[in-house]
């Protein structure tokens, strides 16, 4: 599960792109141009899709419509760079990655196939929930700055409890694949497979 999931999220990252990567500063005429160079990239993304047939083409329009949405949420993040628009990146990310991996699951069959959508589910929560934290965690320290001590200590508060949130959400994704691994089994092979789970993971 873990090496899917990294490759899960290195297509993420790897979703990007920007018409206007490393630039300080960007006019609303700039702005617009790029806007139109996005549409024109996701236009032509989909249009090489119609040479695929079935699933493969469903995964190719998946990957084609990602890019534009990361590209978008990028371009604004350079436009208004912001705590939560660059979060909005991260989003952006995670969900398109999500959908080709769910796109690509359609491949599979059986359990192998229900193994493959958690996996993908786990994902995306393992990436949604770091950039939440990490929202969280940025703004915290963004009202501490303006404040006193005791601003810093709740803000170290905040931020615990934000790792822990997210923690804890991956745990549960986690677990929820594993879980879905032993219903290939059955019996007392299965049930030992689910207790070693709940146990692993510390569900009850």
């Amino acid at each position: 599960m873990k090496s899917h999931t990294l490759n899960l999220l290195t297509l993420a990252a790897g979703l990007a792109f920007s018409p206007l990567a490393g630039a300080e500063t960007m006019t609303k005429d700039q702005y617009q141009a790029a806007e139109k160079t996005i549409e024109a990239n996701t236009k032509a993304g989909l249009s090489g899709c119609n040479a695929l047939a079935k699933n493969a083409k469903d995964i190719c329009v998946a990957e084609a419509k990602g890019k534009g949405k990361v590209a978008e949420a990028e371009l604004e993040a350079e436009y208004k760079p912001t705590a939560k628009t660059h979060n909005a990146v991260r989003v952006a990310k995670a969900e398109a990655a999500y959908k080709v991996s769910m796109e690509r699951c359609d491949d599979r069959a059986g359990n192998d196939k229900d193994v493959c959508v958690k996996e993908a589910k786990a994902a995306k929560v393992h990436a949604e929930s770091d950039a939440e934290a990490r929202l969280t965690t940025t703004k915290a320290k963004m009202a501490a700055d303006e404040k006193s001590a005791d601003a810093n200590a709740k803000a170290s508060a905040i931020r615990t409890e934000a790792r822990q949130d997210a923690a804890g959400e991956k745990n549960d994704a986690d677990y929820a694949v594993a879980k879905e691994k032993c219903d290939s089994l059955s019996g007392d092979t299965k049930d030992r497979c689910v207790n070693d789970a709940k146990v692993r993971f510390g569900q009850r």
